[in-house]
């Protein structure tokens, strides 16, 4: 049997029993979805999806030759984007792994829930939309072309390589996929999941917080599922677990490495049925919540090591974005700089409006291996210590290793010699570039423009 719509399908269904490929085809059609592509001869199969734009395909495990798992690895190898879910008998943990290692999208064990399929196809039609659009992103990572630039106000930003992270962002924010974002400490993992939150069908519903270093083996399934009243001695009325708690919203995760071994088969169960047991119950509940993961690890080392299951790992990362460390990112370096002086100048009641250029030059060329929360501590300190209104590093030797001038017995210098040394001084640190040394000194652009021109016309360029 072989069947290609003329309206050009964009699901094909793979299997040598046709009794299933019929079955599909109904359930399909019978959610709205238009009629798919189906084929019981696996050996045709490359060849069809070669002349067809098909964007999922649905693979039986167990076939002849070539079996499911080689074409699922043959599909993956020379079309990428398209997204495979594999439909198998076999309830195989190893095999399952192999299939998300391959590339496949999700891997499901019959008799399939028929609503759960649906809703397993629609997100994976989803991601492969969402992938196309991204690809269009990375050739134009610019700010400009957000759609909501104000969602990211909290997140201070100038760095092409923030932009790319932002529009992956605005892309994923409104699907229900499950997230893992990494970066090193301090890079703002969870201001980004909150910002995800925000964008998100969801933004009504609670955003639940949990750090997973904090959680010992005992206290888990108390805090995650709940318990019912009188399922342990103590326990006087009924607990909403976390994620009961987050229903309707989102959960974030955060250090997800940090959860212990033995407790990971449990999440998983939670995580791929979409439902839990409270403590001393024995009735279901429906979980409602989207989960963004975080962790400063390198996840797959860690899945290598054997401490981090990978079947969890793949239903967790439905998308992955990663948060590039600052010195990876050296436009937002005097732009956060600026940022937190503001910050810390109103809280401390100071009049300090602008970085000294020797101090910014320093922070240009720090490496901030704490990143942004290290350059905020600078800041902070720095900012607390200082008796004058522009904010020197003098007071942050002990934070930030610079050769800090140390005053002594030089020239006087005339105040318009100051003025065009501090400028200097900022042009250079900035590369040349007008907009953020204006930042940097406290001044307009247009003011800064002013000067550079009368001392142009003077022949006393600085």
């Amino acid at each position: 049997m072989e069947s290609i719509p003329p309206n050009s399908p964009s699901v094909l269904v793979v299997d040598d029993d046709i009794g299933l490929l019929l079955s599909i085809k109904a359930a399909i059609v019978s959610s709205g979805m238009p009629e798919p592509a189906l084929i019981l001869d696996s050996s045709r199969v490359m060849e069809i999806i070669r002349a067809n734009n098909f964007h999922l395909v649905i693979l039986d495990l167990i076939m002849p030759e070539p079996g499911g798992m080689k074409l699922l690895q043959q599909i993956k190898e020379a079309f990428p984007s398209l997204e495979c879910i594999i439909v198998t008998a076999v309830d195989d943990i190893s095999s399952a792994v192999q299939a998300m290692k391959f590339g496949a999208y999700d891997y499901l064990i019959k008799p399939i829930n028929g609503e759960k399929f649906i809703i397993t196809i629609n997100r994976a039609l989803e991601r492969y939309n969402l992938k196309n659009k991204l690809a269009l992103f990375e050739r134009s990572q610019t700010f400009s072309d957000l759609g909501n630039l104000s969602a990211f106000e909290g997140m201070v930003a100038e760095d092409p390589a923030m932009a790319l992270v932002f529009h992956q962002v605005e892309v994923v924010a409104p699907t229900d996929y499950n997230i893992v974002i990494t970066g090193e400490s301090g890079t703002g993992k969870e201001m980004l999941a909150r910002i995800i939150h925000n964008l998100s069908s969801r933004s009504t519903g609670p955003f639940v917080a949990v750090n997973m270093a904090s959680f010992s083996k005992t206290l888990f399934e108390d805090d995650f599922f709940g318990h019912t009243k009188g399922a342990f001695t103590g326990a006087t009325a009924e607990k909403q677990g976390f994620f009961e708690a987050a229903r309707g919203g989102t959960l974030f995760l955060d250090e997800i490495t940090e959860l212990d071994s033995s407790l990971q088969g449990k999440m998983l169960r939670v995580v791929q049925e979409r439902e839990l047991y409270r403590l001393g119950s024995t009735q279901t509940r429906d979980i409602n919540v989207r989960i963004i993961s975080a962790t400063n690890r390198d996840i797959k080392e860690e899945i290598k090591k054997g401490t981090f299951r990978e079947d969890l790992f793949y239903r967790l990362n439905m998308f992955h974005i990663n948060i590039p460390p600052l010195r990876e990112r050296r436009d937002d370096v005097l732009p956060l700089a600026m940022h937190f002086l503001k910050v810390h100048a109103e809280k401390n009641n100071k009049t300090i409006r602008s970085l000294d250029p020797h101090f910014a030059q320093c922070l240009a060329a720090h490496s901030f291996p704490g990143n942004v929360r290290e350059l905020e501590n600078i800041i902070a300190k720095a900012v607390l210590l200082e008796k004058e209104q522009v904010l020197t590093g003098s007071s942050v030797r002990d934070l930030l290793p610079c050769d800090f001038p140390q005053g002594g017995k030089d020239k006087i210098m005339t105040l318009e010699e100051v003025e065009k040394n501090h400028i200097r001084r900022a042009l250079n640190a900035t590369g040349g570039n007008r907009t953020q040394a204006a930042k940097m000194l406290g001044i307009g652009l247009r003011t800064l423009q002013r000067k550079l021109k009368e001392w142009e016309d003077t022949g006393s360029t600085p």
